[in-house]
């Protein structure tokens, strides 16, 4: 069974928005923190946002004040504004490390991702 399983992606114009969800597995608990990643064509995987306790600890320079990262028992990326360079994609982890931030190897768990796609 899949731990990490993403949602909402697809294609968007310029400007537009899209909220990705990622259902996580009842074992991933609030002890871990948890990221969003993406993967530009051509392009290594590349942090995007994560949080850890309720609180954001990270966006990567481009999204900040158009991303915006949340948890329940679902973890939520609000993407607004979105372009061009946004298309990719997006993939949500887990990890347990004592880390909050973009660094791939801190993830245990990762998701199969899901493609977001904006035109201009």
């Amino acid at each position: 069974q899949e731990k990490l399983v993403e949602s909402g992606g697809g294609s968007v114009q310029t400007g537009g928005s899209l909220l990705l969800s990622c259902e996580v597995s009842n074992d991933i608990d609030g002890s871990f923190y948890m990221g969003w990643f993406r993967r530009a064509p051509g392009k290594e995987r590349e942090g995007v946002a994560c949080i850890y306790l309720g609180r954001s600890s990270y966006y990567v320079d481009s999204v900040k004040g158009r991303f915006t990262i949340s948890r329940d028992k679902t973890l939520y990326l609000q993407m607004n504004n979105l372009e061009p360079e946004d298309t990719g994609m997006y993939f949500c982890a887990a990890g347990n490390y004592g880390y909050c931030g973009s660094s791939t190897t801190k993830y245990r768990y990762w998701g199969q991702g899901t493609q977001v796609t904006v035109s201009s």
